[in-house]
């Protein structure tokens, strides 16, 4: 019997249902994201996905734009980055209260 995969629910800013995702993949783009994030400190959207499928090019078994939209809208919803207000257009950034 195969043992079955992790998955992590996830979370959106307005509330909408979440996917169930498996958590090595949330796991992967998470951490891409933040860090491309971290270095630029704030970025347009569009720039980061697409330095995510640059960094996870042919490493990643999912379809990357996918993961990295929802996985955004997840952390937003957890309050650990949040959209630059009246950028457009829009950039993201750490939220400030997410700094430990």
């Amino acid at each position: 019997m195969k043992k079955e995969e992790e998955k992590i629910l996830t979370l959106h800013p307005a509330g909408k249902k979440g996917v169930n995702i498996l958590r090595r993949r949330y796991d992967v783009i998470a951490q891409t994201l933040l860090s491309i994030i971290e270095e630029h400190e704030t970025i347009t959207y569009q720039d980061a996905n697409d330095l995510v499928i640059d960094r996870l090019e042919g490493k990643f078994d999912g379809k990357i734009p996918w993961y990295v939209v929802t996985i955004k809208l997840d952390l937003e919803a957890r309050g650990i980055i949040e959209r630059v207000p009246k950028t457009s257009p829009h950039q993201i950034r750490i939220k400030q209260s997410a700094i430990q």
